[in-house]
């Protein structure tokens, strides 16, 4: 019964890993899009569509480059820690 207990502790967190980085990244890189249109439409000028489009490609960015990261270090061997505000790669115990 314990066992049946972990896989779906271990299939939850799966579950939302991907969600998260499956589908959250292109939801908000479809949002910057999105800002960066409603931005330039009509004629208006408004810089705070502009300013959440370019900050929801920053996010994007971050988030494709923490992926890299991690695949790279665990190549390596190593682990990244979180331990910090900022990742860091560490040794693996």
């Amino acid at each position: 019964m314990h066992n049946l207990g972990f896989a779906l502790d271990g299939a939850w967190r799966v579950l939302l890993a991907g969600l998260l980085l499956g589908a959250g990244l292109p939801v908000l890189f479809a949002f910057g899009i999105r800002s960066l249109a409603w931005a330039d439409s009509g004629g208006v000028a408004r810089p705070a569509g502009r300013t959440l489009g370019y900050g929801l490609f920053a996010v994007v960015i971050l988030g494709v480059l923490l992926g890299i990261t991690f695949i790279v270090a665990t190549g390596f061997g190593k682990a990244l820690s979180f331990e910090h505000i900022y990742p860091t790669i560490v040794p693996k115990h």
